[in-house]
């Protein structure tokens, strides 16, 4: 029997390309990131073939780390940064991992208009251990908190994605808090001043009822008496109850011979840096 000269069929794959068209309709869409079983679901492609797709689209996708299958689309516009602002993709990413979050620390307090210490770097409170995230020029760092879930927080107002962020009165203790990792406790006072006309007496007193330390409270009705913000001072002091034990303003800073002349008995606080009047 004579065979035919004609060729075999060839049926297109529709799902050449699939990968690169799931991206676009996500960015025509606002959102900036995915997961390889969104990926895999929405396309019909196996795990490998996902993979070899997104590795063919380069710079356009970059992972968030190495080993977690979640991704960042990166327009043209973020090319020169490596990644999408932390901003956009944060919340997204915690809900992903099934953990609190929150914005926290300097990078909360520049949302508040606190810009006496610039960073380079996205600070952000969770619950367990988290190795920091850096993508191109980006970096975001991360810091544990058991009762993360307990601090007083709010969402981010005009913001291109959700964002949880810490409230000012919340970021003040934070920063007190986490002073010896950024730099000591006159970084902290010269972050959390810039803040205090956002300061509100209730939400002053929910952020101390949420687990806060006796000492951190103290530091913070010192930090408050300096600056003259007598009123919010007043409930820092109605909170510790009597409470309060003598400590150092800077736990990490060596007490110079003169400071006990700034001792503050209502705070019980020896202010043993530099940085004693803040008015």
């Amino acid at each position: 029997m004579k065979q035919s000269s004609h060729s075999p069929t060839v049926v297109p794959d529709y799902r050449s390309g699939a990968a690169a068209r799931f991206v676009e309709s996500l960015l025509a869409r606002g959102q900036v990131t995915f997961t390889l079983a969104e990926l895999m679901y929405q396309t019909g492609l196996s795990s490998v073939a996902a993979r070899n797709q997104l590795l063919r689209l380069g710079a356009q996708i970059q992972r968030v780390t190495p080993r977690q299958p979640f991704y960042l689309i990166v327009s043209p516009e973020h090319r020169a940064i490596g990644a999408p602002p932390p901003a956009w993709w944060l919340d997204a990413y915690f809900r992903w991992l099934q953990r609190p979050y929150y914005l926290a620390l300097q990078s909360a307090a520049a949302e508040y208009g606190s810009t006496a210490q610039a960073i380079q770097v996205t600070q952000v409170l969770t619950n367990a251990p988290h190795r920091d995230i850096v993508l191109g020029r980006l970096r975001v760092q991360f810091f544990v908190k058991r009762d993360v879930a307990a601090t007083p927080t709010r969402m981010l107002s005009q913001a291109q994605a959700p964002l949880i962020v810490s409230t000012p009165e919340a970021t003040a203790l934070d920063l007190i808090g986490y002073a010896s990792r950024l730099g000591g406790i006159e970084r902290a006072i010269e972050t959390i001043v810039p803040m205090l006309p956002h300061f509100k007496r209730a939400h002053l007193i929910e952020a101390l009822q949420a687990g806060v330390e006796t000492t951190c409270a103290q530091r913070l009705g010192f930090i408050l008496e300096q600056a003259g913000a007598v009123e919010l001072a007043n409930v820092v002091e109605k909170h510790l109850g009597g409470r309060s034990h003598r400590i150092a303003l800077d736990p990490g800073y060596p007490s110079s011979p003169g400071a006990v002349s700034h001792y503050s008995e209502r705070w019980k606080v020896m202010a043993n840096t530099s940085m004693v009047i803040l008015t």
